[in-house]
């Protein structure tokens, strides 16, 4: 028995299951997991190696390179980038697109890094391998608290984060800008220096004191109980009170001698804003697979009630939570969605009449529901790109219903009875209409075979466009020739139909063509061209930006800038959108968030964080709705254009598919550094000539200061000190050593040794032989005793070379990089503020 056939005698088992079909796609879209995005896989692993001290040509020769050439004998390697910085690697592995499973690729990268570790320079901790690159954390907060310390505020997170990771939809959450607490022993040089005791001695008895390891065991009877011999530090008062033995026997506390205090480490290694006060970011994490509207749904319960725990001034604000924006697009989306199913509704029923047009529109709404259960079977989730693709079948489903409607209605009209038209049309049109929706499908197929993290993100308009219209074509072969056997009431043709009004208008139009064919042809021609013409003044755009009301803005100083300098950027930035935007009569922004030193969560998986750097700045900012985004765009780059011209800025929407960040890349590959960077200035000038460029970066970066301090070894010697005693001085005068850790419940915190505030920055000394050393970039003497180094001031290019002349380099917006110190333009309220310069003057002791 044909399909048609047996739909039609078997009407009823029809009807049960296109309405179980029905209610089976109902309850598929209240329970199918609602998303942004479709999703596609992250093929990017990042290995971050650190090198404390060492220069970038050090750690790209000693480390990166190394590194580089392991990973690279593994096939599924796509390209390796890398960034060389002062003290630390990181290297970006990329992975063909082609690959599908990523654990066991992850897992190969991970030995392989692992089997470099013995290559490596001794004193190179391990290098981490961050497979969880691709991580979204879907909602970000921000805790705030008047009057509470940043220590303070850390204890409400990681107590808001416990209970979070209680709910079985949250995989992860991260805390952001929390400031790390440190125990500073800081001392006096002079004092230090007449007690004959050097920073290495003073750690020693530190770390000697600070212990926390068995002393063997005894047995006892029947038991065996294990010693554990005391000393380690409970509180700062036993730290203080450290016995340190001096060189010539007698013995001092360690308060005696040094100034002893708990405070956050300086400086830090990452800064949280939000609108202009310092705070901390809470990022949560749904886990694979999850519902990020049932989740918001949890978290707008949950959040309140954990805040309400907590004392007045500590503050939960919403910065990112996708759920609100999911909801917001997929309502708008099933909106639009229903509205072209009205649209196309009443133009079938207008041309067709009333009976005929119900018949045929009562196809698209079944096909619509009926194709939520067959995404909830292969998995796939409602999104932005799936709701688009159910419109873009809606313009083609609905072919297979009318073709096959009048059909039944010709052979009707032509004395065939309702159930001998329905079968016989069925019969006729079954395989061309299954291989017209087959044909028609097909032409989205290579969105599904593109083998790329594109192709990934689009592949749902392929599989579902495929479901809609096979379904369309099943219900067309068996529901509508049902209903038309008991919905139309078609009567005998007495005439010709073709001798209507439209049909005699068709007709005269076909025999005009066909009589002046050669002018048709022209025709035809001639309006392909202006089409192919006219396709240049269209935006051409494969994806566009996301129009939701949010826009990111990575901030770049020049590479080696300190975090402060990050930091006062920052404040400048704040106190602008305060007052411009804030502040206003009609407020433009909600609220924004700045990670300083770090580049913040992945909050959506088409966002590219940058790397964490003390010169970068991320931020995000929600505007009060998508329309003033651009203005408020185009508004940033033109304040920080005019106020921090060293600054580097990229401000823009979200993206919707795989992050790109610079939309035109270019990339140099030679033997000469010298080459590149000529290659590199003239793309460069090029690219600022183009009108709408508004920033160009290029990933070697400036060139950077370095201090060089060459120890004379024969002096050294004499005077009984090492290269490592004057690296270990330097150290701990400048930037402080951590000596050990004091551990405080379940956290341990480190000790750090340094010089007091008035000598930090300014002296080294050797007390063994009292010499004093004034520490400074423009000078190098000393006092007492010949010096033992001489302090030498250059410039550290990023190929490790330090000779200015080679690498002398014109920039198209402010001139000569290094022919003279620069002063650039600064806000009216910092003044002038240096930059750019070349290395400056030093020299030796006297």
């Amino acid at each position: 028995m044909h399909l048609t056939e047996f739909a039609i005698r078997r009407n009823r088992i029809t009807i049960i299951v296109v309405t179980l079909m029905i209610m089976s796609g109902i309850s598929a879209y209240v329970a199918l997991p609602k998303a942004q995005d479709p999703g596609f896989i992250v093929r990017t692993a990042v290995v971050t190696t650190r090198f404390p001290g060492a220069s970038p040509e050090r750690v790209e020769k000693l480390v990166t390179d190394k590194i580089e050439k392991r990973v690279q004998e593994m096939p599924e390697v796509d390209n390796i980038e890398s960034e060389s910085r002062t003290g630390v690697s990181i290297i970006n592995v990329n992975f063909k697109e082609s690959y599908k499973e990523m654990q066991p690729i992850f897992d190969d990268l991970r030995r392989k890094v692992e089997s470099v570790a013995q290559d490596l320079p001794a004193g190179v901790p391990a290098s981490t391998v961050n497979d969880e690159f691709g991580d979204v954390f879907g909602s970000v907060y921000a805790i705030t608290g008047d009057g509470f310390s940043y220590a303070e505020l850390k204890d409400v997170a990681d107590e808001l984060r416990d209970d979070l990771l209680k709910d079985p939809d949250i995989a992860k959450v991260n805390i952001h800008g929390a400031q790390e607490e440190s125990i500073f022993v800081e001392y006096n040089n002079a004092r230090l220096t007449e007690l004959g005791l050097s920073p290495r001695q003073l750690s020693g008895v530190l770390a000697s004191a600070n212990i926390l390891s068995s002393g063997g065991d005894i047995v006892s009877g029947r038991e065996r109980i294990v010693l554990e011999p005391t000393g380690n530090f409970e509180s700062i008062e036993d730290l203080a009170r450290t016995v340190v033995q001096l060189p010539d026997g007698g013995v001092v506390y360690l308060r005696d001698i040094a100034t002893i205090y708990r405070d956050y480490q300086d400086p830090p290694e990452s800064i949280t804003r939000v609108n202009g006060e310092p705070a901390l970011a809470l990022a949560i994490a749904m886990r694979e697979g999850g519902d990020i509207l049932k989740l918001g749904d949890r978290l707008n319960v949950i959040v309140p009630e954990l805040m309400s725990q907590y004392p007045w001034g500590v503050e939960l604000e919403k910065i990112w939570f996708q759920a609100d924006l999911v909801r917001t697009n997929v309502d708008n989306f099933i909106s639009s969605l229903l509205q072209a199913i009205g649209i196309v509704i009443v133009v079938i029923v207008l041309f067709l009449g009333l009976k005929t047009g119900l018949v045929v529109a009562s196809l698209i709404p079944a096909t619509m529901i009926i194709s939520f259960y067959l995404m909830q079977v292969f998995g796939i989730t409602v999104n932005q790109i799936s709701l688009a693709a159910l419109i873009i079948a809606l313009g083609l489903l609905v072919d297979n219903a009318i073709v096959i409607v009048e059909s039944i209605l010709v052979k009707r009209e032509h004395g065939m009875s309702a159930i001998e038209a329905a079968v016989d049309s069925g019969r006729e049109l079954m395989a061309p209409l299954l291989v017209s929706s087959l044909t028609t499908a097909a032409a989205f197929m290579p969105i599904a075979l593109a083998e790329s993290a594109v192709g990934e993100y689009t592949s749902d308009i392929f599989y579902v466009v495929t479901i809609a219209l096979l379904i369309s074509w099943t219900l067309a072969m068996t529901l509508l020739p049902m209903l038309s056997t008991v919905a139309l009431r078609v009567s005998k043709s007495e005439g010709d139909v073709t001798e209507g009004a439209w049909y005699r208008r068709y007709r005269g139009i076909l025999v005009w063509c066909l009589r002046h064919r050669a002018a048709f042809g022209v025709l035809v021609v001639a309006l392909f061209v202006l089409a192919i013409q006219g396709l240049g003044l269209v935006r051409q755009e494969f994806i566009a930006p996301s129009e939701d009301p949010l826009l990111t803005g990575k901030l770049e100083m020049p590479i080696g800038s300190a975090i402060e300098a990050s930091h006062d950027v920052v404040q400048e930035v704040d106190r602008y959108m305060t007052d411009t935007y804030a502040n206003a009569n009609e407020p433009l922004v909600r609220n924004w968030l700045m990670f300083i030193g770090e580049g913040g969560p992945r909050f959506t998986l088409a966002l590219d964080p940058p790397k964490r750097n003390p010169a970068n700045t991320f931020m995000i900012v929600n505007t009060v709705d998508g329309q003033v985004a651009d203005d408020v765009i185009a508004d940033l780059q033109e304040h920080l254009f005019q106020t921090q011209p060293d600054l580097d800025n990229q401000i823009s929407r979200l993206e919707n598919g795989p992050p790109v960040g610079y939309p035109i890349q270019i990339r140099l590959s030679g033997d000469s550094a010298d080459t590149l960077y000529g290659i590199a200035d003239e793309t460069t000038s090029l690219m600022y000539s183009i009108q709408g460029v508004t920033s160009i970066k290029n990933t070697w970066g400036p060139q950077t200061k370095k201090l060089i301090v060459e120890v004379n070894q024969e002096r050294a010697r004499r005077a009984g000190v090492s290269s490592d005693d004057v690296a270990y001085s330097l150290e701990a005068s400048l930037s402080g050593i951590e000596m050990t850790q004091y551990r405080e419940d379940d956290s341990l915190i480190p000790v750090t040794l340094r010089t007091v505030e008035a000598d930090r920055e300014t002296t080294i000394h050797d007390p063994q032989r009292g010499k004093f050393y004034i520490f400074d970039s423009q000078k190098a003497c000393s006092y007492s005793l010949p010096p033992i180094t001489t302090i030498r001031a250059h410039t550290q290019y990023t190929d490790g070379s330090r000779d200015p002349s080679k690498h002398a380099r014109h920039d198209p917006k402010f001139g000569p990089w290094f022919a003279k110190k620069r002063v650039m333009p600064r806000h009216p309220e910092r003044g002038p503020r240096a930059g750019g310069g070349g290395g400056g003057g030093g020299g030796g002791g006297g």
